[in-house]
Parts: C-alpha cells; sequence; structure tokens
C-alpha cells in the first residue's frame, strides 16, 4: 500500500527479531515498512524559488502513523550530493541510541547510499516529528510529522475524532540552508527570518477541512528554526488533549481537539511570532465541507511580548491523572514526586566571541563535534575521542572555551535538572531518549528555596521545555535509558554554533536488559571505521 509518497506495509513478524537482533521485543509487536528517498528539488514557501530537501518528492515530507510499540523500518537513501541524517524529536530509542540520528551517536549516511533505521515507539503515545540533523538542513525541509495511537484496548479520554491532521508550523527564510550555514561558518548571527510556514505553505496556502457538528485532532509541531509561535484558529475554542499550550516553543508538539460548531464557511488559522519586536504572521484554512462562503473578516490577534500570559498558560498544562495511556517510563514513576533526587544538575547558556567568531555555549563549554561519533567511540572503546566530565554540572566564572562536551550520569539516578536563561530570548531546551516532568518555571534566579514551588503531583512530562527571559525552569528525570543522548536548544543556530552536549548514561552492566547491542548494520566513520559491529 503506498501512503503519501512513503511506502508503508502492516505485518507480524514472528522470526524478523532473529534477523534484526533487537532481543527484547516480542513477536507481537507489529512493524511498519517505510522506503525514502531523499532529494533536492525546487520549493517555492514564500514565493520564491529554493532549493527544499524532498522525501519522495514531497515537501514537507510523509507522516508516519503508528500504535504504541510498534517497530518502524525505515530505509533511507540518500540523493543528495553531501552526508545526510534524520531524527526522531521526541521518539525515545529505548535502550538503543545507536540510531537516535545526531551526530554524536550515528555516522551520516553517505551521497548515493542508505540506511536502515530500526525504531521502536515504546510505550509512547503522541505527537512527534522528525528532521535531518546535519549541515543546518533543517532550513531546507525534510522534517515530516509522527504520530503514535495508543492501542486499541488502551482507551483514551476522548471519542475517537473524525479527523486526525498534522499541523507543523515554522519560521523560514527565502535564502538557501547552505547561505544561512555558510553565515553561521563565518562566525556571525543570522539575520531575523522572511516568514512561517504552515505544512511547507505560506499565507492560505495551506487548508483544513471539516464536517459541521464534528470533532478533529490537529497534532501541531513547531519544527522551525528559533521563534515560538502563538497558534489560533478564527471563532473556534481549541481543547488541548496531549500536554498542550497554545505558545508552541520551538521544538515542541501539542495535540488539540476543534469541533466544528461555527456557521458553514471558511475561518483562519493564524500563526504570528512570539517575543519578537518585528511579529511575522501566517494564515491558513479552516474550511467547512458544506461552506457557501469564503474567508472573511480580520485575522485574529493574538499575544505578542507579554511573558506573563505565556507563563500562566503553561503553569495551568497538567497531566490527566485518571486517563488511560502509556505512562512515562519506567512504569511507575510518575509519582516522580515520591522519588528521592540523587543529584542536581544546574545549566546556563551563553552566547560570546571564540577567536572573533560567534560562538554559543552551556556552562562555559561550546561544542564542537569529534571526528568520530561520541557513542561509537564509546562502544568500541576508542581514546582520545571525548572526555566525560569535559562539561561541569554547574555554572562556572570561566570564560567560554570550545570542547566535545560530555556528562556522565548512572543509569537509574533520578535527577533534578535546573536551566536558567540570563539572556533576553525565550529558550527551548531538548534532550533526546527521555520525557521528563517540568516541574516548575518562575523568573529570577533559582535556588534551592524554589523547590517549594514545585508541581510535584501533575507536572506535564515531555522532552522540550521552554525558559522565558531572565527565569528559571526545573525539570526531573529518570534515568532509565542507557546510551549516548543529545541535550540541545533548538534554537537551531545556537545549537550549530555549540548550544548543546552529550549525557552519557552509563553502567557497568552489558546485559540486553539494560542495552540493545550495535545494529548489525551500523554505519562505521571516522576512527571506527574498519571496526566489526558483530555476527548477523
Amino acid at each position: 500500500m503506498k501512503l503519501m509518497g512513503g511506502y508503508y506495509k502492516w505485518q507480524v513478524l514472528a522470526v524478523f527479531l532473529l534477523v534484526l537482533g533487537m532481543g527484547a521485543v516480542t513477536a507481537e509487536d507489529p512493524y511498519r515498512f517505510f522506503d525514502w528517498n531523499v532529494t533536492y528539488g525546487d520549493i517555492y514557501p514564500l514565493g520564491v524559488r529554493q532549493q527544499g530537501i524532498l522525501i519522495n518528492g514531497q515537501f514537507p515530507g510523509p507522516d508516519i502513523y503508528s500504535v504504541t510499540n510498534n517497530n518502524l523500518i525505515i530505509n533511507v537513501h540518500n540523493s543528495l550530493p553531501e552526508p545526510f541524517l534524520l531524527t526522531w524529536n521526541g521518539i525515545q530509542q529505548r535502550k538503543n541510541s545507536f540510531v537516535d540520528g545526531v551526530q554524536g551517536t550515528t555516522c551520516p549516511i553517505p551521497p548515493g547510499k542508505n540506511f536502515t533505521y530500526i525504531l521502536q515507539v515504546k510505550d509512547q503515545i503522541g505527537s512527534f516529528f522528525y528532521f535531518p540533523s546535519l549541515a543546518f538542513h533543517k532550513a531546507a525541509g525534510g522534517f515530516g510529522g509522527i504520530r503514535i495511537l495508543s492501542r486499541p484496548l488502551i482507551p483514551v479520554p476522548f471519542d475517537d475524532p473524525a479527523g486526525d491532521y498534522t499541523v507543523l508550523i515554522g519560521d523560514w527564510y527565502k535564502a538557501n540552508h547552505t547561505r544561512l550555514k555558510a553565515i553561521l561558518d563565518r562566525g556571525h548571527r543570522l539575520y531575523f527570518p522572511d516568514g512561517i510556514l504552515i505544512n511547507g505553505r505560506g499565507p492560505n496556502g495551506s487548508s483544513f477541512t471539516v464536517e459541521q457538528g464534528k470533532t478533529y485532532r490537529l497534532r501541531i509541531s513547531n519544527v522551525g528554526l528559533q521563534n515560538t509561535l502563538n497558534f489560533r484558529i478564527q471563532g473556534h475554542k481549541m481543547k488541548l488533549t496531549t500536554y498542550s499550550s497554545l505558545d508552541v516553543h520551538v521544538g515542541q508538539s501539542y495535540s488539540v481537539l476543534v469541533t466544528a460548531d461555527q456557521p458553514a464557511r471558511d475561518y483562519y488559522i493564524a500563526v504570528s511570532t512570539r517575543f519578537t519586536s518585528k511579529v511575522l504572521t501566517s494564515t491558513a484554512l479552516l474550511r467547512y465541507a458544506n461552506s457557501g462562503r469564503p474567508v472573511s473578516g480580520p485575522v485574529p490577534s493574538g499575544p505578542t511580548t507579554e511573558i506573563d500570559w505565556s507563563l500562566n498558560q503553561a503553569r495551568t498544562i497538567r497531566t490527566n491523572l485518571t486517563a488511560s495511556g502509556p505512562r512515562p517510563n519506567p512504569q511507575g514513576s510518575y509519582h516522580y514526586g515520591l522519588i528521592n533526587i540523587t543529584r542536581t544538575i544546574k545549566l546556563v547558556s551563553s552566547a560570546g566571541l571564540i577567536s572573533g567568531k560567534q560562538r554559543y555555549g552551556v556552562n562555559s563549554v561550546s561544542f564542537v563535534p569529534a571526528d568520530t561519533p561520541l557513542k561509537l567511540a564509546d562502544y568500541f572503546n576508542i581514546s582520545g575521542v571525548f572526555k566525560v566530565g569535559s562539561i561541569p554540572d554547574s555554572p562556572t566564572a570561566r570564560k567560554m572555551y570550545l570542547d566535545t562536551s560530555v556528562m556522565g550520569v548512572d543509569y537509574r539516578a533520578f535527577v533534578e535538572v535546573v536551566f536558567e536563561n540570563h539572556e533576553d530570548i525565550v529558550q527551548s531546551w531538548h534532550l533526546n531518549g527521555y520525557a521528563f516532568w517540568v516541574v516548575g518555571m518562575n523568573g529570577g534566579q533559582w535556588t534551592p528555596a524554589r523547590r517549594n514551588e514545585y508541581n510535584l503531583r501533575d507536572a506535564i512530562s515531555r522532552c522540550t521545555t521552554q525558559v522565558y527571559p531572565k527565569s528559571w525552569t526545573a525539570i526531573y528525570i529518570a534515568l532509565d535509558n542507557v546510551g549516548m543522548w543529545n541535550m540541545r536548544t533548538e534554537y537551531w543556530a545556537r545549537q550549530y554554533l555549540g548550544e548543546q552536549f552529550y549525557l552519557r548514561v552509563y553502567t557497568p552492566s552489558k546485559s540486553l536488559r539494560d542495552e540493545y547491542p550495535i545494529p548489525k548494520d551500523a554505519l562505521l566513520c571516522g576512527r571506527a571505521r574498519g571496526k566489526s559491529t558483530r555476527p548477523v
């Protein structure tokens, strides 16, 4: 069956387990297969021709549809003239950071070659997305939505919607990604984006058809490069269903229910930048199937620079503890407020010049990639690639410097991470391989006394959180996923210029219970080239 330009099959394979060597996956977990060809092609999202990254000829790329615990087999053919990698924003890659798709874990796919990602969406439900992680490719496209539905036997706290739409929003430049990358490589900051895209289209380029009286699910992801975006629909209210907010910070995904309960006509969907002196706005259309009137009236206005409005909204988002569905791992740990903290990590971002070039860092360290993926160097015991402890777990007074920063943490520890933002922009922080509890956020500096403000009962669990200007955000993480995991800003130019590091979750055990072995077909590069993975 061909779906949205990608190839999709549904099977239950009793013997596939042995072929892939994923010993902990049972035959009862279904497999879904995708075959993707990545190419350059002409796109015109803001009315001018650009070089975009297409997947099976599509911009944005095809949706991935799955159900909790499904195994996703995604064969990616790189038809670009340079190396390419995809990463899977929010997919936890349980016990398998080898295929996480970032520079510190996975070798790039060489031009003209292919690589098969094997992912299991273990104990997950919700809305996520994928995107290219190398060479500022994200500014050229190559992104798409991921939806993970609950298994039929596990009910969700709302009726099945009449339709389910992916809505990818993000700021965008008219310039090709190669020009943007060259600006950064010369040590300069990027200028302000040129516009906002909704599903890869400019103003009124996208539409979503609904039938009067029915309810629909919108899966909204901010796949942009730097700006928080506010999402709203003319004349309609939105019910938040999975870790949702109307302010969609870069890198975050949300889900809302919308009932088509208004007179039959077309309505604006509006998306605009937040916390910027210049406000960019774009629109799409909510189109009633029996509409007799075109869209009319002003585009609905939204908040602009108000921090308190966004902060108060974020605090109102809570987990529904009575609802069914997969729980954050480890099982039972959603009673997170009763678990003792074993370590506190405090992270402060910074901006500055190193050798006359713009750089960004965390706790004074600006990350530089190694010549070998860190996970492979760790697996093959290759010395000299990185050093555990090369980033401190609290800020220092040192001037910012370059290093391949890796922080070591213990498997099964329960840690508190505090992000402090001393700058005048909204930061957005993401951790691969995990969902964490956002227990608190407020203005000013964090002190231990701020723990009295924490929500220790029904905080949301997510993989990306915002940190407001001159403010702090605190999260709890149950470190139950062995591997090498990227902690980064989602402000992509800052990530590219060093505002990231890797969290090495380590156990001396070599049991398959704790971590899968390296994939037998893993790409090997750098100092790992020529090494042996394992027998087929």
